[in-house]
């Protein structure tokens, strides 16, 4: 029988818990499209950013531990530096060259591990996808994995940019179907990645559209 890590054994109770409170007891968090996602095998989750809960409603995407890029100063205690690992975060350099980021993330990917980028950078607010970076599609082409878009209606109503709490509203989550990247691994043509970037910020669009219908706020 194959032997769970201690470290995946806690992912699992905290996210358990997190996505119980948040889908049954808080946020009545339904989801769409689950489908979609991969059962195996690395990928990115690329969702819209509204609010500083979107992290936690991503978790309950998939049972697979998902990994988030986090600031190095937060791996400064011992104690939070395990807790973070344990829960699929990993440091980055604050203030280091984007190709740190980067090739950290394709070192993720490229273990096999499903990652979490989002593509409008820092939280945005409105209806409207922001321009996106094109971090999400020059990693999934590098790693040869396919971009999973995921539109998430409802969280910035939750807890909007200042909000010290959580608010108890509705939220839906839409994932589509996976963008897959262009050539081979190892590949990333800047065209290619640039109408991967594009291709990607209109099926954000569609998916918020729908998400934020379901909610009541369109």
């Amino acid at each position: 029988m194959r032997r769970v890590k201690p470290d995946l054994i806690f992912y699992r109770v905290v996210r358990f818990i997190t996505v119980t409170v948040l889908s049954q007891l808080w946020f009545r968090m339904t989801f769409e499209g689950r489908e979609n996602i991969p059962r195996s095998g690395a990928y990115v989750v690329a969702p819209v950013h509204r609010s500083n809960v979107d992290t936690l409603i991503v978790g309950g995407l998939t049972t697979r531990r998902l990994r988030y890029m986090g600031k190095d100063s937060l791996w400064e205690t011992r104690f939070f530096g395990a807790l973070f690992s344990s829960l699929g975060a990993f440091p980055v350099h604050r203030g280091s060259a984007d190709r740190e980021a980067l090739r950290r993330c394709i070192e993720v990917l490229q273990g096999g591990e499903p990652l979490v980028i989002f593509p409008e950078g820092t939280r945005q607010s409105g209806p409207v996808i922001q321009p996106l970076f094109e971090g999400a599609a020059y990693v999934a082409a590098k790693a040869g994995v396919p971009i999973v878009p995921v539109g998430i209606g409802g969280s910035e109503a939750a807890m909007p940019k200042g909000a010290k709490m959580i608010r108890p509203v509705k939220v839906h989550v839409v994932v589509g179907r996976p963008l897959q990247p262009p050539g081979g691994e190892g590949r990333a043509p800047r065209a290619a990645v640039h109408q991967m970037t594009e291709d990607l910020s209109a099926e954000l669009q569609r998916l918020f559209d729908r998400a934020r219908t379901r909610t009541g706020s369109a």
